[in-house]
């Protein structure tokens, strides 16, 4: 058994809204229609959909490992997504499981982690 990757699809309430929130994170979109947009930073890809149930979405969580979690945020905080888009951001932090990371809720209300492995722990 052998596997190539694998994505997660992103639901999107405001689809052309969240492809903007998603490029000013961080991400590029490498390919897109009127549905769909392949996103991705490094090795690291999603696949934005133009799809929306408020239970689903409000329950939907993704986790970016990078290895600078201070350089993340510094971007975060200087591209103003708070402000621009409406969305919550909490600070970085230490957590317990071995990581430091900050949240960030997409404008769907997708939950993102992203986070750096703290002293060569694993996640």
């Amino acid at each position: 058994m052998d596997a190539i990757e694998i994505k997660a699809f992103v639901p999107a309430r405001d689809f052309d809204l969240c492809k903007r929130f998603y490029t000013d994170l961080g991400f590029m979109v490498a390919w897109s229609s009127d549905d769909m947009a392949y996103l991705h930073v490094g090795k690291s890809s999603f696949l934005l959909q133009k799809f929306y149930v408020k239970e689903h979405t409000g329950n939907f969580m993704m986790h970016l490992l990078v290895p600078d979690v201070e350089a993340w945020w510094q971007h975060v905080v200087a591209q103003d997504l708070a402000g621009r888009y409406g969305v919550r951001l909490t600070p970085p932090e230490d957590r317990p499981w071995g990581l430091r990371d900050f949240t960030v809720d997409d404008p769907s209300g997708v939950l993102w982690r992203i986070g750096q492995e703290i002293d060569g722990e694993t996640s």
